[in-house]
Parts: structure tokens; C-alpha cells; sequence
């Protein structure tokens, strides 16, 4: 698999060129056969590294390879994959403080969907009784 399509490196370097912003991440990679969850919010234009949280054990922010994580080669013939249905609008700093609080990127992930999902039952419960107030 490609891990990066065209549109997607285009806003990872969009990011990259604009500093001192907390971005949403873009992309989620992660190992199908066990640890390794990556998500980048940043391409540095100039080299394939990437900038967002990385977890391979432990989550914490910082660059990787673009390369390497291409590079890597996992039983049957398999890579690091991308999560084609990754879609946030939770910067990353705050998945940061979620995968440290939960553990990993995989438990912050089911915190954080966990939370939009009661939000949006909340919402929809709430213009359904204001619906019948009218």
C-alpha cells in the first residue's frame, strides 16, 4: 500500500510549512500484527520526515521516518499500513495528553470516539425535545 496518497502529503506539507500550530492530524499508520500506531500532522518539506505522535509502546510526540515506516516488512508479505477511514477534528496535543492518560493511541482512540459519540447523542437528543417543545 502506498501510505501516502498525493492529497494527503500535500496538507502534511501544508502543515509542515506552518510552525508553532497545534494541527489536526492527517494520517494514522499502524502495525496490523501487533504494536505501532503513528499519527502524523506534519511532513517536513524538505526531507520524509514526519512530525505528530508516534506509539510503540509508550506515545509521545516527535519525528519519524516516512521511509523507514515504508520499509518495514511484517509476516505474509505485509507493511505498516494506513487507516484509509482516519478522520479527526482533535488536535494533536490532545491526543497526546489522551494516549498518555490511556496508555496508548489505540486506547485514546476509543476514549476520544467514545466522547464524540456521547456528544452527539447528547445533540440529537437535545433538538429532538427542543423539536418537540415547538
Amino acid at each position: 500500500m502506498n501510505l501516502l496518497t498525493p492529497k494527503l502529503r500535500e496538507r502534511l506539507l501544508a502543515n509542515g510549512r506552518e510552525r508553532d500550530v497545534d494541527h489536526l492530524p492527517v494520517v494514522k499508520f499502524f502495525n496490523p500484527f501487533g504494536a505501532g500506531v503513528w499519527l502524523a500532522s506534519e511532513l517536513d518539506p524538505d526531507v520524509d520526515i514526519l512530525f505528530g505522535l508516534a506509539d510503540l509502546g509508550y506515545p509521545e510526540l516527535g519525528s519519524f521516518s516516512l521511509e523507514e515506516l515504508a520499509s518495514i516488512r511484517l509476516p505474509f508479505g505485509m507493511g505498516i499500513e494506513r487507516d484509509i477511514l482516519f478522520q479527526t477534528d482533535t488536535p494533536v496535543s490532545t491526543w497526546a495528553d489522551a494516549a498518555r492518560r490511556a496508555g496508548s493511541i489505540r486506547g485514546a482512540e476509543r476514549t476520544l470516539c467514545a466522547g464524540r459519540r456521547n456528544d452527539e447523542a447528547y445533540n440529537r437528543h437535545s433538538v429532538d425535545t427542543n423539536d418537540r417543545k415547538a
